[in-house]
């Protein structure tokens, strides 16, 4: 019976992010706007992190489950995105290879900059 308290306690902070997403005129998704007010009552205490805490690692722990549906719908599609797979793979790959070597120059120089001198 804790788990469904808990499952209504998180299905309660989704919805309401349904509701904001369709008061609100910003260009966020509900799930969005639900994580944040979670996130927001966990961290104000409101919500304890007891109150969710086994569901949402039963929830983690099925995650990729939760993507079965989306990837099937994808292959479905399957020829209609060979059409457009090189062009991708010709924007992702150096796009990529770019972000990983700002961010090791920029994980480096912040690195050296906690550098102490010893003495």
């Amino acid at each position: 019976m804790k788990y469904v308290f808990q499952l209504a306690r998180i299905v309660g902070f989704c919805l309401l992010g349904e509701v904001l997403a369709a008061l609100l005129p910003l260009p966020l998704p509900a799930s969005v706007y639900g994580l944040l007010l979670m996130a927001a009552a966990l961290k104000l205490g409101v919500l304890k992190l007891d109150q969710v805490r086994e569901t949402g690692l039963f929830l983690t722990g099925i995650f990729p489950l939760l993507f079965v549906p989306a990837a099937s719908g994808v292959l479905e599609l399957g020829s209609e995105l060979l059409e457009v797979l090189l062009p991708l793979v010709i924007a992702i790959v150096p796009v990529t290879a770019l972000v990983m070597a700002v961010t090791g120059v920029v994980a480096q120089r912040c690195a050296a900059g906690k550098e102490e001198p010893h003495g």
